[in-house]
Parts: C-alpha cells; structure tokens; sequence
C-alpha cells in the first residue's frame, strides 16, 4: 500500500529503540495501524495513534511494568487513542466543508498494513462513512468484535465497559448501521475489468458506454475540503453522473492529466497526475451487481500528502472563493455598503403607485410629479 513516511521505529526513554523493540514494533503495526485507521479515517492521524501506543508500551517496559502480551496491550492502546481522538475530531468533521470522505490507501507493488487486513470490504470509503454515523465508542466496539473478531470479554477490557453494556453498544450500533452495509463484487478481476472499462469510457467522453454501466441509483461523492474545487453536494442519476465525469476526464485532457488505475481502499479505482507526476485528485468505485453503484474523488489536498506531491491544478484561488473571509484576523463584518438611515427616495407627488409607509413616494422611480 502507498503509505505515508514510514515511521522510524520509537526510541525509548534512554534514547533509543533495542532490537526487541524493533521487532515488535514491525511485527505489530499493521495489526495497529488497521485498527487505528478504521476508527479515524485518516492515514496521518492514524500513524500518530500507532506511534503513541507504542510510546506507551516503551514507557511501561522501561519502568519495569510486567506486559504479558504486546499485542493485547498495544491493541488496547490503539484504541483508546483512537477513541480521544474521535472525540476532539467531531466538532471539527460537523464544520467541514463539503462531503467529509476518508484518506485514501492507495494500493501499489509495496505490502503494507491494509493488505494484511482481515476483511478488504471494512476499508472501502463507504464502510467508513457509514461508521461516522456510530459515537466513538461504538465504533470501537462494532470494529473489534466484527471486523477484527476480538470477544466481549476482550472488547469489555479494551474500551473499559462491563460485558453486558458492550453487548448492548454492539446491538445497538448494528441496528443504526442496518442494511445499510454497502456490497461491493465478489470477484476481484470482474470489478477490475469493469473499472477499466468504465474510466476508457471516460477518457473517450464515451456517454452510451457509460450509462451502460451506472446504476440507475449512481451517486458522485467529491471532497475538497473548501481547499480545492469540488462539488458542495453529491450528483445523482447516471445522465447527471455521466454528464460530469465525462466534461471532467474531458478537462483534464486539456490539462494534459494523465490516469493512473490503482486500488483504492480495497476498491478498483485510479490516481489522477499532471505532467509532472504530481497528484491531483484519486478516485475510487463502488460496483456490486455488474455496476457502477458510487463513484467518489478526494480532492482535498490535505488528505493526499501521503501519496507524494500533491498538485496545485485543483486548488481554488482566493479571487474563486464565493465568500472570502473577512477581515482575515477579526470576526467582524463589514459595514453595510448602504446604510438602514439613508433618506428615503426623492418623493413623487400625485403618483398612483405611492408607497403606504411613505405618502407621496414612488416605487417605481417614474419620478412623475402633478
């Protein structure tokens, strides 16, 4: 998986990592890492959830602390991170602007932590927005016990409540999250074929071909972040969604963008460059059933650092925002251009057309006077 820069493994509190530590640290991460990413949606924050619990083991060991097992401790650790995290991050997520979408794993040559995950289908961006619907806690304990397949009485210790309670945390998050559980293809290679098909399509602005392989239900996700131009809210329908990611690969073909297929979140989709290699935007779809049943594009640059240069194509100028801030270092608004004390219009006597409030004055301006 492309990932961020590697973390170096944690040093110690005399200064540097053994090669115990080392190897734990290795060994352990992805389990970690798949953990941590689940639960906050983002590879950087992620990565910073996995380097603090595994501080807090090296802490534990070198004040003489009796772990008996790494992996429970640091699962443990992982989680509960996560969990703070989750709740200093909502109020922020409830302001963003546009479509909040998850960072996205973009799989290449290289193994990491998310190809090792159990199940590919909890990693897909619609998983994880559908889990923003569960509190912190719940997802904790919906993640653990079905996806990571850990029993209550380890889901009990982890998250700090009584086996019955997360039972009933578990029940209840399963019911909000329902049958709303996307499904995505069984087979690998058929939805492959279809992404190829589907982005050649795009690329020759070939309409038939793609209504062909919309679903009738289609939606088109973008996230900007307000940092770079995206779409405020989802297209639906498959001519609206056909019309759109035509004009766009149309677009970037002006721009000379070239498209690279990859596997984003365990889903078929592809990596959008300038002509300097630089990434501007990274798509992935959803297909069950033979088709296209979602499509979504990350634009936002913050969330692309981890995958290289990220272009300035898609940034919005200043000058494009529809309402730039104001002023740049004070909550205040600017005067009115017009104030509320302003004299009313020059009064037109005799007019038929006189305004109640103020007799003898013309709302139509005809300024005809007797």
């Amino acid at each position: 998986m492309t990932m961020p820069r590697d973390a170096a493994p944690v040093a110690g509190p005399a200064g540097s990592a053994g090669p115990a530590e080392e190897g734990r640290y290795q060994e352990l991460r992805p389990l970690m890492f798949s953990i941590a990413y689940r639960m906050t949606g983002s590879v950087g924050d992620a990565e910073d959830v996995v380097q603090e619990a595994f501080l807090g083991l090296t802490r534990a060991l070198a004040e003489g602390t009796v772990v008996e097992s790494p992996k429970a401790y640091l699962a443990a650790a992982t989680t509960r991170h996560a969990i703070n995290y989750l709740r200093s991050a909502r109020v922020r997520r409830e302001s963003y602007v546009g479509t909040w979408l998850p960072e996205p794993l973009v799989a290449d040559d290289r193994p990491g932590p998310a190809e090792r995950a159990e199940m590919a289908d909890s990693l897909s961006m619609a998983f994880l927005v559908l889990l923003e619907s569960l509190s912190p806690v719940e997802r904790a304990v919906f993640l653990l016990r079905e996806v990571f397949g850990y029993d209550y009485e380890e889901v009990a210790r982890i998250v700090g409540k009584s086996e019955q309670n997360c039972r009933q945390i578990f029940a209840r998050a399963r019911r909000r999250i329902g049958d709303r559980r996307p499904r995505f293809e069984s087979s690998r290679a058929q939805g492959e074929e279809l992404a190829r098909r589907f982005f050649a399509a795009a690329a020759g602005g070939e309409m038939n071909s793609l209504l062909e392989m919309l679903s009738p239900d289609v939606v088109f996700y973008g996230d900007g972040g307000g940092k770079a131009t995206a779409l405020r809210e989802p297209v639906r329908g498959p001519v609206r969604v056909a019309r759109f990611i035509a004009g766009l690969f149309r677009r970037g073909l002006q721009l000379e963008v070239s498209f690279r297929p990859a596997w984003v979140n365990g889903q078929p989709g592809g990596v959008a460059l300038d002509g300097d290699g630089r990434v501007i935007e990274v798509f992935v779809l959803d297909i069950a059933d033979g088709t296209v049943q979602a499509i979504r594009g990350v634009v936002n640059p913050d969330k692309l650092g981890h995958l290289g240069p990220v272009s300035d194509l898609a940034l919005r100028r200043r000058e494009d925002l529809a309402c730039p801030p104001w002023p740049p270092i004070s909550p205040r608004r600017p005067p009115h251009p017009r104030s509320w004390k302003a004299s009313p219009p020059r009064p037109a006597r005799g007019c038929g057309r006189s305004c109640p409030a103020w007799p003898g004055t013309c709302t139509r301006s005809c300024a005809r006077l007797s």
